[in-house]
Formats: C-alpha cells, structure tokens, sequence
C-alpha cells in the first residue's frame, strides 16, 4: 500500500530514469522565466543523469546561461578528491556544459572548518534568496535532486542524529556520523523547492524505497515536507511490490 503523497514514476533501468529525468528537467527550465535554481544530489544513482545532460539534445537545449547549481551536501573534503560531490558533479556535467562559472554554487571545503564552511554557505544561500527567512509563496530551488540511502538518509540527514530536529540552520556541519564530516542543507532548505524528486535505482534500495513509500517516519527521507510537489523516478530493480 502507498501512502506518501508523491508522484511516483517508475522506469525500466537507470538508463532510462536519467533519460526521463533529463526531459522533465528540461521542460521546467524553459518554462520558467529567469532564473533556474536546481540543487543537485551526490551519490552513484545520479551520474548517468548529469552524463545525459551533457549531451544532445540537453548541451544545446538547457538554458545553462540562467541555471543556478546548488548542492545538498557535501563530503568535506578537497574538491579534487575523488569523495568529492562537486568533483563527481564537475566529471560527469560541469566540465562539458556551457554553464557561467558564477552559476555554479558549490560548498567551499578548502582553508576553513566543516562549522566554517556550513555558515559561509548559508550565508550565500540567504544572500541569493534574498532573505533569511523562508517566504512559502517563494521557493529557493525550482527543483530539488534527492538520494535515497539504504539506511533512509537524504542529503546528509542520517537516522537517529540531531540534525534531524534542526529548523534554526539552514546549513550545517554533520561531525562524527561518517568518515568524514560533511556539509548538509536541513530540512527547511530542502523543502523550499517547487519540485523535490528522489531518484532511486537498484535491487539494494527496494526495501527501503518500500519504507518510503508507505511514509515510514523514522526514515529521515520521508520527513522532506516540500512546498511544492514531490516525485519519486525510480527504476523496475528498486520498485517495491504493489
């Protein structure tokens, strides 16, 4: 049984999903005027996405002139290392699209600490929006690219830890989660979006998918609570049973 109130599309392989994703993106950028704000996911699920929009038509057709790159989260980490969000999204999109670099909003890892570079980021967040406060009639992002973990985490939202609960921040430093630290947007970030759409390929996401779908709380996934509308593109390998 579905619960969360999503549209959900389902596609046969990762090939098509970065396909069908590429032409809804497109469609949103030229039917918006101005400025096109899309904040984009890490992990492995979206790189044939970003390969795809670097290609015919999408090279030529996208208006990269008035797109505006945001990213979710960030590993910190050099952005020449191979963990690197902006590194993945640089390979696979930036390195051959005609996108103005002053477009291009990363989160600086380089030269200050994961705190540091959290608050600077937020200040270029409020500084682009305009504000420091959220206008629910103005979205930040007309489109928000989301990941899906096997433990139920988005961006760097990880289960059972405080930053779930955080509504104050608008970027914060997570510290001792991972590995590495990381840079994430929180929840009143995230759900400033016209569109949030998690993409989610492969066997391995299947159960979880599963608890999404049927709007299980404590996955910090189904506690987005975007201004607009949410999608979920999925493939047939992560599709859960009807």
């Amino acid at each position: 049984m579905i619960v969360l109130k999503a549209h959900i599309e389902t596609l046969a392989d990762p090939a098509a999903l970065a396909e069908r994703v590429a032409a809804w993106l497109l469609d949103l950028a030229l039917a918006k005027q101005g400025d096109f704000s899309l904040c984009l996911s890490g992990g492995s699920t979206p790189i044939l996405l970003y390969q795809r929009l670097a290609q015919a038509p999408y090279l030529d057709a996208f208006p990269w002139a008035r797109t505006h790159l945001f990213w979710g989260d960030e590993r910190f980490v050099p952005p020449s290392d191979a963990r690197s969000n902006y590194s993945m999204v640089h390979e696979a999109l930036l390195a051959h699209v005609p996108i103005p670099p002053a477009n291009i909003h990363s989160i600086a890892t380089v030269d200050l600490s994961p705190e540091a570079a959290a608050a600077a980021y937020q200040l270029d967040l409020q500084a682009l929006y305009g504000a420091s406060r959220f206008d629910p009639a103005r979205p930040l992002f007309d489109v928000n690219l989301l990941g899906l973990g096997t433990d139920g985490h988005t961006a760097s939202l990880f289960p059972h830890t405080p930053m779930l609960e955080e509504r104050t921040l608008w970027v914060a430093a997570v510290l001792g989660v991972k590995a590495e630290a990381r840079i994430t947007l929180t929840y009143p970030v995230l759900d400033s979006s016209r569109h949030a759409a998690f993409l989610v390929a492969g066997r391995e996401k299947t159960e979880i998918l599963s608890r999404l779908m049927k709007d299980d709380q404590s996955l910090p996934a189904a506690r987005l609570n975007p201004m607009g509308r949410l999608w979920i593109f999925c493939d047939q390998a992560a599709q859960a049973p009807a």
